[in-house]
């Protein structure tokens, strides 16, 4: 009979690594979320020492942060650094979009209607994460057409480097969901107006993401400083009454 070996230390910590990154990106583990590391290891079926070197490296990463007698918990909104980031993606997005925008098919478009419409169909049960990873799909699939593949790897790269932060953004501004599933029928609109007359619409495309992206970073300076230095508790931002989330 063959035995299995059991996984070098090395592997171990490489997989309790991208199970818990995995769960900080996706929002399950939210903002102030304890890492507990004996918990951790027993939902991994192996000892601490791993799970331990894998919340050091995502501490060095800067998803998690460690604090002496309290221990590990995930970061919490660091507002300079969202804005630095958004200010980049901003730019970037906005050209990728542009390019994108003469590929796009009436698949695509329709898709992204459709994303948009649930979007829309969510704002009265509010649910930043699900909100925040409709519309990371939603303007994916406006720029994953672009035919420069460095500038479209450099948006992918910008996005996943925010990590939970992508989806927290509408936790923060209780306003600004509503708002941005306006201006992404807008958007559309002026999209499948350029693929019909092809009037050189690009540069208004892009100008126009620029516009809606820059919306959202506004009103995060404005709103979403004030309460992102606060503990969140377990699950992610503090969740206001509907009526305040948009509905």
């Amino acid at each position: 009979m063959t035995r299995t070996r059991p996984a070098p230390a090395a592997s171990k910590s490489r997989v309790a690594y991208e199970w818990i990154r995995e769960r900080i990106t996706s929002g399950s583990f939210g903002p102030g979320y304890r890492l507990v590391l004996t918990t951790l290891a027993a939902q991994l079926g192996m000892s601490v020492v791993p799970v331990r070197e894998a919340v050091s490296h995502l501490t060095a990463e800067g998803l998690v942060t460690f604090e002496p007698n309290v221990g590990a918990s995930v970061s919490m909104v660091d507002p300079d650094r969202y804005i630095h980031a958004m200010e980049v993606i901003t730019v970037l997005e906005s050209a990728a979009t542009a390019l994108s925008a003469p590929h796009l098919t009436r698949r695509d478009l329709a898709h992204a209607r459709e994303l948009n419409a649930a979007m829309r169909g969510g704002l009265s049960d509010f649910d930043f994460r699900r909100f925040g990873a409709l519309n990371q799909e939603f303007h994916h699939t406006l720029y994953s057409r672009c035919p420069n593949p460095r500038l479209l790897e450099t948006v992918d790269a910008e996005w996943s480097r925010l990590g939970h932060l992508r989806y927290s953004i509408f936790g923060f501004v209780p306003h600004r969901p509503r708002e941005s599933v306006g201006e992404h029928d807008d958007l559309l609109d002026l999209i499948e107006f350029g693929l019909i007359e092809g009037d050189g619409t690009p540069d208004r495309i892009e100008q126009a993401v620029r516009r809606h992206r820059t919306g959202s970073l506004d009103a995060f300076r404005v709103h979403g400083t004030h309460g992102t230095h606060g503990t969140h508790g377990a699950h992610g931002p503090h969740r206001n009454d509907r009526a305040a989330q948009g509905a």
